[in-house]
């Protein structure tokens, strides 16, 4: 199951399910997809699509998704990479009105970067990299926290 999650901006990301109900009539996406779509209004006969839903359910979908595709967002990202599920990004872009600013491309391109993810910001690519997300091996995600932690501690023992 693919799992599609657009966050809870209050601008529309149907550019992102347009070019992933192509891929689907085109056969490349042969598996369910469901979509979280938040404030994106579209309706598809090759998708399951919510508003909004409840975190618990969210996680489920989470748990339960071979491939998540998601905006850029650090929330969804993260949610993914914690679960050591394969994750595909698109950013939303400002050009088409689907965020005041291009920050998620920076957001994505740092994940990617690391090999978490896989970056498409040409939707035209997003069937090859489908295809590629299936052998695509992501790098296990090392939190900082720890250290961050006790440096601050550290910090506070010597004062």
């Amino acid at each position: 199951m693919i799992f599609v999650t657009l966050g809870t901006n209050d601008e529309s990301f149907e550019r992102l399910l347009k070019a992933i109900d192509k891929e689907i009539e085109k056969g490349i996406i042969k598996e369910k997809v469901i979509v979280q779509a938040g404030c994106t209004k579209y309706t598809s006969k090759n998708m399951e699509i919510f508003d909004l839903i409840s975190r618990d359910e969210f996680e489920k979908y989470i748990e339960e998704c071979d491939l998540l595709i998601t905006h850029g967002g650090v929330g969804s990202i993260l949610t993914g990479i914690n679960k050591g599920k394969k994750i595909i990004a698109v950013p939303r872009l400002s050009k088409y009105k689907e965020h005041g600013n291009d920050h998620q491309l920076q957001i994505v391109d740092n994940f990617s970067k690391r090999k978490y993810i896989l970056a498409v910001k040409d939707l035209n690519k997003l069937g090859k990299t489908i295809e590629k997300a299936k052998s695509f091996k992501p790098q296990k995600f090392v939190s900082n926290t720890n250290n961050i932690i006790n440096m601050i501690e550290n910090y506070i023992d010597n004062l």
